[in-house]
């Protein structure tokens, strides 16, 4: 089973603070990129893989998707979800995405946003969102970089502690890392870009977009914190189609 860190109650205020959790959308830097990635979403019929607080959900229906579907590991996040949603077009269920079951051509897009890296079973996964979108349906997601789940050479610092680069240690050794994130002991699964993208291409994804997410020059100026950020990049975004 995933690990439900975002049930634990000290991640979870933690999390509740975070710009992307007080803003929404909004708050989250790497959105208007991962916006553009999207394809219409009119008459769209959507599913959220780790919805959260059903941000995404909620403005999936908000620009013309006939349905939106969130499932998440986390009951507190569907708590919150469901509190803050009036839309009976959107609904929310509980779910481990390391075992998914969805029916066959039942969407048009699936949209996941930073819970991929959390999978060890991801390209099961996959296989069974491919299946449930339709012909011509969209895989879009978000997951956090492949250069930040793999850990930093020994020896060296962060960029935040005054280096100005951020040498990898045991990219290719893809696996388990623990990092001490909100709490300690949060499990992630690095995995090299190339996984991410060859899984889709065997199961017959036709990849359209790739982004390696760092601020803009513009979102540095606004956003002075994130200065950090642009020494690498925090996010790896992908669009693919099924053929």
């Amino acid at each position: 089973m995933t690990q439900n860190i975002y049930d634990n109650e000290s991640f979870f205020t933690g999390y509740s603070r975070l710009p992307r959790s007080v803003e929404g959308l909004d708050g989250a830097p790497e959105w208007p990129t991962l916006r553009a990635m999207l394809p219409e979403m009119s008459g769209r019929r959507a599913v959220d893989l780790g919805c959260g607080l059903g941000w995404f959900c909620r403005w999936a229906r908000q620009n013309g998707a006939a349905s939106a579907l969130g499932l998440d590991v986390s009951e507190k996040m569907l708590h919150r979800a469901r509190a803050e949603t009036d839309d009976p077009a959107i609904a929310y269920q509980r779910a481990d995405l390391e075992q998914l079951d969805l029916p066959p051509a039942a969407f048009d897009l699936a949209y996941s946003s930073l819970a991929l890296h959390y999978l060890e079973n991801l390209d099961g996964m996959l296989r069974v969102v491919y299946r449930a979108l339709a012909p011509g349906g969209w895989l879009v997601f978000s997951a956090e970089h492949p250069m930040t789940t793999a850990p930093v050479a020994p020896g060296w610092m962060t960029a935040a502690e005054g280096h100005q680069s951020w040498p990898v240690d045991n990219y290719l050794n893809e696996g388990p890392r623990s990092t001490d994130w909100l709490v300690k002991g949060v499990i992630k699964q690095h995995r090299t870009i190339a996984r991410y993208l060859n899984l889709l291409i065997s199961l017959g994804f036709a990849i359209s977009r790739v982004e390696e997410w760092g601020p803009s020059s513009e979102q540095v100026a606004a956003h002075p914190e994130w200065a950090n950020e642009a020494q690498r990049p925090a996010f790896l975004l992908v669009a693919a189609r099924k053929n």
